[in-house]
């Protein structure tokens, strides 16, 4: 585990989170033939590499930083910015990814000492790995024009 806050690791340990393939950490919390719900934290620098899945994904802001995802929708990026509203203006509790889009996600650092940002997330139907797609570099090279320094950022 990098080196992070006793706020952070204190998570990480009574959530019962382990690493995932994209980047942060996550624990499996529910799932039935509908549906699955995780815990997902990211801390520090680290990142959600760009991916896709083949179903819709709500994500829901949990506590700690905001975090922004990245959306590849059509050419463009939309960036869904999670947090607090009554906090961080132009912040919600929730965001919604559509099934088969290319996504990303960064914790967004304020300088207000929070170094991780834990959020849920829920796919339906249920999620599956096999379903699950990490982007390389060449897959996401130029699916948004104009957007190439975020796409280098965020990919593994």
């Amino acid at each position: 585990m990098p080196d992070l806050s006793p706020a952070a690791t204190q998570l990480i340990r009574s959530l019962d989170l382990k690493p995932h393939p994209e980047g942060g950490y996550y624990r499996e919390t529910y799932r039935s033939a509908p549906s699955t719900a995780i815990y997902y934290m990211l801390c520090g620098n680290d990142y959600s590499a760009w991916h896709r899945i083949r179903s819709d994904e709500l994500w829901h802001f949990h506590a700690g930083s905001p975090l922004d995802v990245h959306v590849i929708v059509d050419g463009s990026i939309v960036t869904h910015r999670l947090g607090d509203p009554l906090r961080r203006p132009g912040a919600a509790f929730q965001a919604m990814v559509p099934a088969s889009h290319w996504f990303a996600a960064e914790r967004v650092d304020l300088g207000d000492g929070a170094d991780f940002a834990l959020v849920g997330c829920t796919v339906a139907p249920a999620f599956q790995f096999s379903e699950f797609e990490l982007a390389d570099l060449d897959t996401i090279a130029g699916l948004a024009p104009g957007h190439d320094a975020l796409l280098h950022r965020l990919a593994r």
